[in-house]
């Protein structure tokens, strides 16, 4: 049996305010003639099918045509499930009518996670997917109030071993598949996803999973990678497209390029599990260039830029004025589309201060970083420490705020 996995498309995501629909337009395009090409049996797509929860309408005309032209062209199924971003009610609204047509549609659990459990039979074998969405802590937990965050998180992890043995025990197949939309120990994360963490500790550890099945199917992250542990390949495909410029350039880790991806599982009673790597065309170039005004006029002028977005940091010795049109002009002649202009001044210290860098960090790296840029020197570690803490309260203040709103 083979399978095609793939995860985390976010259609009708934008990036600095630019519609991509184009891009997944070939995306899916691109994906059904993969399915077709390479004889697929089962499409499996675990989580954040969309990037909000309300999508504009071109996005779902988009995704329902991808179905409409699956269901007409192949003889493929599809497990479908809800991530974080998807509307669960919204997304599985019209699984009974897509059932008839191959397609299933898990968006919550209802009366039992055995619903999630999805059984079909193709080319004399039989499967079974444990078909599980994206579970926040309250739809497994009850709410205990004053809880310390390592007990709540002991609890979810224990509910979503549960859930998944739940499942196991109503699967009856010669294949066994988990699915799930999550943040698993081990993972690492990129530079657009929204982790799934209950109180920064990692909710499920690859040993809270039953060990009895034979591929787990994950979503969430962005980044494709395989997880060790648990004796079965635990991997997240990761998402098609770079959904950031940061996702667009060069794996740090390995020093090479980050390409997008989804993957080929070949499944059988006879044969070990095979995976394979099949890289997604890049639709539209995703660049980030840096350098002072003249330095990226000159970029501009030689390289190649059509239909390419670009993400531009410009160094600038003082305040100046125009500086964003003289570098979209400058891209702009040469067929580029300049999608958001970064001046970058020094710091009294000679530091740099990126506003992206801001977006990037943490509450608390941030605090730090105005309190030695305001203090310098003359400020004091204790001082410090004690700011923190204070900070850190009024932080967790906030956030039982937004909990009991």
């Amino acid at each position: 049996m083979r399978i095609l996995h793939t995860s985390d498309w976010h259609i009708g995501k934008k990036i600095y305010g630019e519609d991509r629909l184009d891009e997944y337009a070939r995306f899916l395009d691109w994906l059904l003639e993969t399915i077709i090409d390479r004889n697929v049996d089962v499409l499996l797509v675990s989580g954040d099918v969309f990037d909000s929860s309300i999508p504009p309408a071109r996005a779902t005309d988009l995704y329902y045509r991808f179905l409409f032209n699956l269901y007409g062209q192949t003889r493929t199924h599809a497990v479908i499930i809800a991530g974080n971003h998807d509307s669960a009610v919204r997304l599985a609204a019209p699984g009974q009518f897509l059932k008839m047509a191959r397609m299933h549609v898990v968006g919550d659990i209802r009366d039992s996670a055995k619903d999630c459990v999805i059984h079909l039979d193709v080319n004399g074998q039989t499967a079974a997917f444990a078909a599980v969405p994206y579970l926040n802590e309250g739809d497994i937990l009850p709410h205990i109030p004053l809880e310390a965050e390592i007990e709540r998180s002991l609890r979810y992890r224990e509910a979503m071993k549960r859930i998944y043995n739940e499942c196991l025990s109503a699967m009856d197949a010669d294949i066994k598949v988990f699915m799930g939309h999550y943040f698993i120990q081990g993972g690492e994360s990129g530079d657009s996803e929204r982790l799934v963490q209950i109180g920064g500790i990692e909710p499920v550890r690859t040993d809270d999973l039953p060990g009895d099945v034979d591929y787990i199917a994950l979503g969430h992250l962005h980044k494709p990678q395989q997880i060790k542990g648990n004796g079965c390949p635990v991997m997240y495909p990761g998402s098609p497209l770079p959904l950031s410029f940061k996702e667009a350039g060069y794996d740090k880790k390995y020093n090479k390029k980050y390409n997008k991806q989804v993957l080929l599982v070949d499944l059988g009673t006879d044969v070990a599990c095979n995976i394979e790597k099949v890289t997604v065309p890049v639709f539209r170039d995703l660049v980030k260039v840096e350098g002072t005004l003249n330095d990226l006029e000159q970029q501009a002028n030689f390289g190649d830029w059509k239909d390419k977005y670009i993400e531009v940091k410009v160094f600038l010795e003082g305040a100046a004025v125009g500086v964003g049109d003289k570098v979209r002009h400058a891209f702009a002649q040469k067929g580029g589309k300049v999608l958001v202009v970064e001046s970058v001044l020094p710091t009294a210290g000679g530091e740099i201060l990126s506003t992206e860098d801001i977006k990037t960090r943490t509450p608390v790296e941030i605090f730090q970083d105005f309190y030695k840029y305001k203090f310098g020197e003359s400020g004091s570690d204790i001082e410090l420490d004690e700011l923190l803490t204070t900070f850190n309260e009024l932080l967790d203040i906030a956030k039982e705020q937004e909990v009991e709103l």
